[in-house]
């Protein structure tokens, strides 16, 4: 069955967070871009207004040379607030006007950096300023500069804004993402649940209400023509193993009676017997089998049933028989613990386990059955430190005649596990082969039955 993923790690949210991102990195570029572009325009703004108060100075200087630019920077400076900047000085480098007594630090001397159309930035103290120069003819250097001030100021409002409006635009797109990633999620989810049911075995089970014409509604449609050829191939080997099973079991069951009648060959007519038993034997196993797995999903003729009783009652059969082979023995049984289910088909499961137990392992070995709560599942572990099962045949353990190649001669026929698996599917339950440092361990996580109150 799918297990739910913490919140974190679901597709919905990754899908979901794509989205968002892709929205807000191209909201960013967007903005960045904007951003450059006013920044841009206020500048060459601020730069165009510092060229025409040069041009207007250096033309008032040729028309009525130095005297009258001197006076109307004198003016100018005595009705400054503070972010502007005027300086006229000597070819000897005193200052002659202005509104500041000297040459800023910062910036180079007029005619080494300043081109009659140019413009620079400089900064004193927390203030930047914009400033354009030029050397008027008879090597008198001139200096306008303006604050930037309220061009950084305009940029640091647009910035909180763009942030205000990048958040919502993350929020937005989380959200829109959100729900297009949850009715996308929604449509696959339809497809999970319809997986795990048929993993539970119910090969009919179908997806419910109409199928729209996109293409998860393409998707259903295949889905359910592949369930139904399933299905239908299903059907037909069950039908084809039970009626094998059956045509087979039958003759042999009249053999074995003949058989009873000879006289004088008892030795020949033992070792017969003893083959067809082993092969009716084979054929209860698959019709077993098939039985099960026929019912899987279907909840017909299961019933409340003490798991712990059960467990305990088979133990008492096998736990006498794993002493006499010189097996130590351990079972630790929780009792009242209750699940829905077929108790003969339990107990069979249980057998099976420990005959194969008691059946490979040697003297001095151990077996162990546990049966303990587990969350809302109940816990049954069975044990050996036998010879265990060849890693290579692990993956396959659960198949029909599975048997290790040492094991060939042993009586058997590899349907045990296979059978452990279609009865543990029958209720439900989910198998496991926990490794272990030496023999064989299976574990069964049954349903448990939740009492009313």
């Amino acid at each position: 069955m799918t297990q739910a993923k913490p919140f974190a790690a679901r597709a919905t949210l990754r899908l979901a967070a794509a989205m968002a991102l892709a929205v807000t990195l191209l909201s960013l570029g967007a903005m960045a871009l904007q951003y450059r572009l006013v920044e841009t325009r206020l500048m060459a703004a601020q730069q165009s207004l510092l060229t025409a108060d040069l041009d207007g100075l250096a033309a008032l200087y040729d028309q009525r040379r130095i005297i009258a630019l001197r006076q109307a920077i004198d003016y100018r400076a005595t009705a400054a607030t503070g972010d502007e900047m005027l300086l006229l000085m000597d070819r000897n480098g005193a200052t002659l006007a202005g509104t500041r007594p000297d040459w800023p630090a910062d910036l180079a001397p007029a005619g080494d950096s300043f081109t009659s159309a140019g413009a620079v930035t400089f900064a004193e103290g927390q203030t930047r300023w914009l400033a354009v120069a030029r050397n008027l003819p008879g090597g008198f250097p001139l200096l306008v500069a303006r604050s930037l001030q309220p061009v950084d100021d305009t940029l640091a409002a647009l910035r909180r804004g763009m942030l205000a409006l990048l958040a919502a635009v993350l929020v937005a797109g989380g959200l829109v993402g959100w729900l297009a990633a949850r009715s996308v999620m929604a449509r696959i989810n339809r497809i999970n649940t319809l997986a795990d049911r048929v993993a539970e075995g119910q090969l009919d089970a179908r997806l419910p209400g109409p199928r729209s014409d996109d293409e998860f509604g393409l998707l259903e449609t295949h889905v359910h023509a592949m369930l139904d050829r399933i299905e239908n191939l299903n059907r037909a080997t069950h039908r084809l193993s039970d009626t094998i099973a059956h045509e087979l079991r039958t003759p042999l069951n009249r053999m074995l009676q003949k058989l009873s009648k000879i006289v004088g060959q008892d030795d020949l007519t033992a070792d017969l017997k003893a083959e067809m038993r082993q092969a009716i034997r084979m054929f209860d196993s698959l019709l077993d089998i098939s039985r099960a797995e026929a019912d899987q999903g279907t909840g017909g003729g299961l019933v409340p049933v003490d798991l712990s009783a059960t467990a305990a009652e088979v133990w008492d059969l096998y736990d006498p028989l794993a002493e006499d082979k010189g097996l130590i023995t351990e079972a630790a049984i929780t009792p009242g613990l209750t699940i829905l289910g077929d108790r003969n088909l339990i107990a069979q499961v249980l057998s099976n386990l420990l005959d194969n137990a008691i059946k490979y392992c040697a003297a001095g070995d151990r077996l162990t059955l546990h049966l303990t709560p587990d969350a809302d599942r109940i816990l049954m572990r069975v044990a050996d430190t036998g010879p265990g099962l060849p890693d290579d045949l692990k993956a396959e353990a659960f198949d029909r005649f599975t048997r290790a190649e040492r094991d060939r001669a042993t009586p058997g026929h590899g349907l045990g596990l296979a059978l452990v698996r279609a009865i543990a599917a029958r209720h439900g339950a989910r198998l496991s082969l926990p490794p272990t440092e030496k023999g064989f361990a299976l574990e069964i996580r049954w349903p448990r039955l939740q009492q009313s109150a």
